[in-house]
């Protein structure tokens, strides 16, 4: 058994909140536990894992911008 740390950090890298899930989970339901937790920024930065349209839609509406059209 393995499990998934899903981190949100500031932008020294320093750890706000985590979310932990079983290794055979995706990433999106790290994502989703997370989401409403990211602070106001100018980037976000993540894995591919995190890449699904649902994703880029809600920070979009929480007003981060893409940088992929």
């Amino acid at each position: 058994m393995n499990t998934k740390l899903h981190a949100v950090t500031d932008t020294s890298g320093r750890p706000i909140r985590f979310f932990i899930t079983a290794g055979q989970v995706s990433d999106y339901a790290g994502a989703e536990a997370l989401l409403n937790c990211l602070p106001d920024a100018e980037w976000l930065l993540a894995d591919r894992g995190y890449d699904a349209d649902w994703f880029r839609e809600a920070l979009i509406d929480r007003g981060y911008h893409s940088m992929y059209p």
